[in-house]
């Protein structure tokens, strides 16, 4: 099994981000927009979504500069 999952291509976005490239990350591995993302975090995932935003901030890794 060569195929990767789309979680296990996960970084945080260079170009797309507003606050730690988190969703613009998920939206550039997931076959999902970054604007969906963004949506998700802040109206269905307001109050535990800040933690779990803020781990992803901290746990995601950035893209490695060539």
């Amino acid at each position: 099994m060569t195929e990767k999952n789309w979680l296990q291509n996960l970084t945080k976005s260079d170009t797309d981000k507003w606050i730690g490239g988190v969703c613009g990350g998920l939206g550039e591995s997931s076959p999902i927009p970054s604007w969906v993302w963004r949506v998700l975090f802040v109206l269905f995932f307001f109050g535990p979504g800040f933690f779990i935003y803020i781990l992803l901030w901290i746990f995601v890794p950035s893209k490695a500069k060539a």
